[in-house]
């Protein structure tokens, strides 16, 4: 029995600004409270940091002035006291800023780990939402970039970039205020450079961001080629092309390296730019400041605060260069993981749930047409329909449509027109997961995880008990060279199932779907990579597991299908001939043709 749920929303994030730092905020709304405490944490711990300087003009006073002294003012006379004091409020001050350090920099980190694993987390998610279609546009190695490379420099700026804006935010607030109050006649002359230098940090920002977008994109081609070679090498070995990958890599390393050399040389003049106009307020302050000291205008104690604030205010600006850059880097980051997220789903789920349990597995396909981006249809207004519990088998040659058949049933793509209808529900209103737990795929491109024998039988069915496992795998003929294994089913298959041959593979997929139970069976090319012998024996596996199941099989080899209850040729997208075995070799037609090259009856050459 269907029934409605709601549909969950496809991705709602919208670019409110083109600007990354704006985007990343609207992400993290959630950690608003986690950014209120870090950044309070900041600010206390600098404005306490910035105290021993005020506290040294004050001792200075102490010394000078004695009885006169500031302390001396608020009823302290004695030297002894006004020194004892001066050393109690500098503990406590100290104390103080040690323990809000450690409260920011835990803060700060904490936050940028949790952003860091919620935002891959969410990226992933989304990234498996998507249309295979975006997966044939992009490269694995560029999309493990945005993954993992571009977040964690998202968290690198997070653990101490943001927390220096701040402070030196707070420090020129701080600071400015002081010379003002203290000193105005020479606060001009140490204030003035700092418009200078955050204009020129925001410059510097301006001419690395197209500098840092391209090393990001640079890096993500480096780790393409990494991606495609490793999974390759066997290709690469056999047709010894070790030097001309090398010779590739060096290639796309050298544009990463030349990307970066290009930043590297902006970013790098920063400072020694900014020590300049330091260097100008320092030498003002010292002068003019000296000069008022020595005529009086201020004191002496206050003169030496302002010598250490000076110091205090400038010297941080200097650091604005590497975290710009960071800025920078982790900008560029942002942009490319926002830009992954913001990627709207284009094959939505349907808000019908129709359990498993209740499928009976009837399907239709009427007038339905497909084609993939930017080609010629592959299916053109084919009608097809396949009762439940019936076994039908299509055949055809390369490139007809039999495979593409499997993916927009299982709404891997989306169709261009027509309708597929599972139990007389159309499948683009039935719930995603629901219509893809009702489907057991065997393909001919089997994937094999990493990990071992058993975990890839139950992968997809993954609380079972371990005679169901044994169970599934005797019915898929798997039992018998898994027990000669050197661990029998806790063998370790490798990535992509390489320590097993291309026969074990496929017998593992077999048992894997057998495990699943789906009231509706797909196998593509199931025994494509068997042997005679083997073929035969899962032959007679496979006419138990399609008793009682919709069961479409997808087949070269004739033998295999030819008890099927109706079997269909495909020839360029359309249904041709269909009818039983004896049906379509009575016709004469294509099939029959086929039948007759395959069991060595006629050859390609006769047929033409």
């Amino acid at each position: 029995m269907a029934v409605a749920i709601k549909s969950p929303s496809v991705s709602t994030r919208r670019r409110g600004s083109n600007h990354p730092l704006q985007r990343l905020l609207n992400y993290g709304r959630q950690y608003r409270r986690q950014f209120w405490q870090a950044g309070l944490c900041s600010v206390t711990n600098k404005v306490l940091d910035l105290a021993p300087p005020w506290l040294i003009g004050v001792a200075v006073d102490v010394v000078v002035k004695r009885q006169d002294s500031i302390i001396a003012k608020l009823g302290i006379k004695d030297i002894y006291w006004q020194f004892l004091l001066l050393s109690f409020a500098t503990v406590i001050i100290w104390i103080l800023e040690s323990a809000f350090e450690y409260a920011y920099d835990r803060l700060w980190r904490n936050l940028a780990q949790n952003i860091q694993h919620n935002i891959r987390l969410d990226a992933y998610k989304h990234l498996q939402e998507l249309e295979l279609a975006y997966f044939e546009e992009r490269s694995t190695g560029g999309l493990m970039s945005i993954l993992s490379d571009d977040i964690n420099q998202l968290e690198r700026f997070l653990n101490v970039g943001a927390n220096e804006i701040i402070q030196v935010a707070i420090t020129v607030i701080i600071i400015g205020g002081s010379f003002f109050l203290l000193a105005p006649g020479a606060a001009w002359a140490a204030i003035l450079p700092i418009p200078f230098i955050l204009w020129g940090s925001f410059a510097f920002q301006r001419l690395l961001a197209p500098r840092y977008a391209e090393v990001r994109e640079k890096v993500s081609f480096l780790n393409s080629r990494f991606a495609n070679n490793i999974s390759g090498i066997t290709t690469i070995k056999s047709f010894t092309a070790e030097d001309y990958e090398n010779s590739r890599v060096e290639t796309e390393s050298n544009a990463y390296r030349f990307s970066n050399l290009k930043a590297i040389k902006l970013s790098a003049a920063f400072v020694p730019l900014i020590r300049m106009l330091i260097l100008a307020a320092f030498t003002s302050l010292l002068l003019l400041g000296g000069l008022a000291a020595i005529s009086g205008t201020i004191s002496v104690g206050t003169y030496s605060v302002l010598l250490f604030l000076i110091q205090r205010l400038l010297w941080p600006l200097t650091r604005l260069g590497d975290t710009f850059d960071q800025y920078q880097r982790a900008m560029a980051s942002t942009n490319r993981v926002m830009d992954l997220l913001d990627t709207p789903v284009t094959i939505p789920t349907g808000g019908i749930a129709l359990p498993v349990e209740n499928v009976r597995g009837e399907i239709k396909f009427q007038n339905v047409t497909f084609a993939y981006k930017d080609r010629q249809p592959v299916i053109q207004n084919l009608s097809l329909h396949i009762p439940a519990g019936r076994t039908i088998a299509i055949v055809g040659s390369t490139g007809s449509g039999k495979s593409t058949l499997v993916k927009i049933l299982l709404r891997l793509y989306e169709i261009s027109s027509g309708q597929i209808t599972v139990d007389d529900i159309n499948i683009q209103q039935l719930n995603l997961r629901d219509l893809r737990s009702s489907i057991g795929l065997v393909s001919q491109d089997v994937f094999l995880f990493h990990g071992t024998v058993a975990e890839n039988i139950a992968y997809g069915t993954f609380s079972v008990a371990d005679e169901e496992i044994i169970t599934a795998a005797k019915i898929a003929e798997a039992h018998e060279f898994i027990i000669r294994l050197p661990q029998g089913y806790e063998t370790i298959v490798g990535e992509r199932g390489q320590k097993l041959s291309g026969g074990q593979r496929q017998r593992i997929a077999i048992a894997r779907a057998v495990l699943k139970n789906p009231p509706i069976l797909i196998l593509d090319e199931a025994t494509s990579a068997v042997d005679n012998e083997t073929e035969a024996a899962i032959q007679k596996s496979l006419e138990r597991i399609t008793v009682n199941r919709t069961t479409i099989a997808i087949a070269h080899r004739l033998s295999t299908i030819r008890n099927a209850d109706c079997i269909y040729v495909m020839e360029y997208g359309k249904l041709v001939e269909f009818g039983t075995h004896e049906d379509l070799l009575e016709r004469n037609g294509i099939y029959a043709s086929l039948w007759r090259v395959q069991s060595g009856l006629t050859t390609d050459s006769e047929r033409m």
